[in-house]
């Protein structure tokens, strides 16, 4: 990230990348910036089938790496999706560790003796 803006590399199969694409993938990609993650070297792929558009992406992050795809009629509908799931997978890098914690904290208050009384 440089500055206020990412940048994205968006490729295309079989179609062209028209500037509303590019502003919706960079619009929606720019979402995930709210969880506060170092995004690096985002990379969206997009391709038409025969009867479907597929959206692909490969996201580096500190921790490891994002890789997610969708297939839909509509491909504002494909990166939509895409970008939900890239979202799913960041929420769950981050409460990773905290899952855990409370797990924890749960069964050790379970054995406190002043609560059995």
């Amino acid at each position: 990230m440089r500055g206020n803006y990412m940048i994205v590399n968006i490729t295309s199969k079989q179609m062209e990348i028209t500037p509303a694409i590019r502003n919706h993938v960079e619009n929606r990609l720019s979402k995930l910036n709210k969880w506060q993650v170092n995004l690096i070297n985002p990379h969206i792929i997009l391709s038409k089938g025969p009867q479907v558009f597929m959206a692909d992406a490969t996201i580096s992050i500190p921790n490891g790496t994002l890789v997610a795809g969708a297939k839909h009629e509509d491909m504002y509908v494909a990166i939509n999706e895409l970008l939900a799931k890239l979202e799913r997978q960041l929420n769950k890098v981050q409460h990773k560790g905290e899952a855990r914690r409370t797990y924890n904290s749960v069964k050790e208050s379970n054995l406190d003796p002043e609560t059995q009384q």
